[in-house]
């Protein structure tokens, strides 16, 4: 894989503590941008995947390949979702959330936690020198500075001042079922429920956004809770779906989130790295692994289907505590690059 590649994938915020937390979550119990900076083929790789082992792949705003590429290589029934940053320019926005109903996208997720990109400090050491995503292109990106990595590079088109009253405009122009991506309290949730919302998608952004925020699949836990005090809902919930993303590395993370009540699951690094590394025979690969163990944890459960897995499989007791002895994770810990450190220039004696 690329150096630049790795850098932008595996980044998140500042000391990346929450990038670390979002994996280290699922042992206390027991859509993602510029695909060609690890293989020529981009998202396409995730779309003919998807479009053979029956996932849902979720189209980004920055990806590499256009929107209309990555549609045009799906499958007839092939479903795809659409992740939307809000432009600034509100008839941009409107162009890409209209172009994406008529091009059949089934869920419009709206993201929320954005304002601005986290400070990802790995990829900021690395000057961006890819071509800009389509939809970046389209509103000119002559003053982008490049010196700062690509998540800097591609994100100054996105609208600070997104708010709760947007979402009556969002109706307005769109007949998609709208979900807030990247909702981490469970007043947040209360409030995309009140207002009509179809979801939200629980998330930190993969660890990206704000340093020492907590996991989905922790904030899972408490939503689920309070939705039931407050609204009598129980979950999972075809009428208001929580999703959950950040840190699913095994089939036993997915399990777990299911469990306690998600709809279903993002996996976005697994896959990335698999296809930056080894083309389409690894997203192959790493799929077939994710099925295996599927199989085989299903099976040591008890379960004969999705809808067999229940809360009381999971003691998520410890799901707040964030010190708390857990096994080590030697596989996550031999595989995870910590920022470089400063090292001392060597000065050679003129002796």
């Amino acid at each position: 894989m690329a150096e630049k590649a790795w850098a932008y994938y595996s980044s998140a915020a500042d000391d990346e503590i929450t990038n670390r937390e979002n994996h280290a979550a699922y042992h206390r119990s027991s859509a993602t941008a510029l695909g060609k900076l690890g293989h020529p083929d981009g998202e396409l790789n995730l779309t003919r995947a998807a479009a053979k082992h029956g996932l849902i792949q979720m189209i980004p705003t920055l990806a590499s390949c256009s929107f209309d590429e990555i549609v045009n290589g799906a499958q007839p029934g092939q479903i795809q979702f659409y992740q939307l940053y809000v432009n600034k320019d509100r008839a941009v926005t409107k162009r890409l959330v209209q172009h994406a109903q008529n091009r059949g996208i089934k869920g419009l997720f709206i993201t929320v936690d954005a304002p601005q990109l986290g400070r990802r400090e790995k990829d900021m050491r690395m000057k961006f020198e890819a071509v800009d995503p389509s939809e970046v292109r389209k509103t000119g990106s002559e003053a982008v500075d490049r010196s700062q990595g690509a998540a800097r590079a591609i994100s100054s088109f996105i609208d600070p001042a997104l708010n709760w009253d947007d979402l009556n405009w969002f109706k307005s122009i769109t007949n998609m079922p709208l979900i807030l991506k990247g909702v981490q309290c469970w007043e947040d949730a209360l409030e995309a429920y009140d207002r009509g919302l179809a979801g939200v998608v629980l998330s930190n952004h993969g660890g990206r956004q704000l340093d020492f925020a907590r996991s989905g699949i922790e904030v899972l836990v408490e939503v689920v809770d309070k939705l039931r005090e407050k609204r009598g809902l129980s979950f999972p919930n075809e009428k208001f779906q929580l999703f959950v993303d950040g840190g699913v590395r095994r089939a036993t993370d997915v399990l777990k989130a299911i469990a306690l009540g998600a709809t279903a699951v993002g996996v976005g690094r697994p896959f990335l790295y698999a296809y930056s590394s080894y083309g389409p025979e690894g997203i192959e690969k790493a799929l077939q692994i994710l099925h295996d163990e599927f199989e085989m944890n299903m099976r040591l459960l008890g379960a004969k289907t999705i809808k067999d897995v229940v809360p009381s499989m999971v003691d998520a007791s410890n799901i707040h505590t964030h010190i708390v002895s857990v096994p080590g994770d030697q596989l996550y810990d031999s595989n995870y690059e910590s920022l470089q450190r400063a090292t001392l220039r060597e000065i050679k004696t003129k002796l």
